[in-house]
């Protein structure tokens, strides 16, 4: 009768320990679940961000943009068919 008692006390005990074992991991699962969406959420933010910035990169160095900006505020030309030449290294 002690031997029953005793396995039956370690079972219970050993469920227990399962339970409690099976808690922890769901746990640490809704945590990691938790950090993955906000790494996407950040991602997609950084996304945005990006596409951004590209489209404000290709704005600032349009062709015609820098053109403009050349003979305005700098003053440069484009020289004369006659007076550019090739030179190859």
């Amino acid at each position: 009768m002690i031997k029953a008692y005793g396995l039956t006390l370690i079972l219970m005990l050993v469920v227990m320990v399962s339970a409690f074992q099976v808690i922890y991991a769901k746990h640490q699962n809704r945590q990691a679940f938790i950090e993955l969406q906000k790494l996407k959420q950040q991602q997609d933010q950084m996304e945005t961000e990006w596409g951004q910035l590209q489209l404000e990169q290709a704005t600032w160095a349009a062709h015609g943009r820098v053109e403009k900006i050349a003979s305005n505020k700098l003053e440069m030309v484009i020289p004369p068919a006659g007076t550019v030449s090739i030179v190859k290294p």
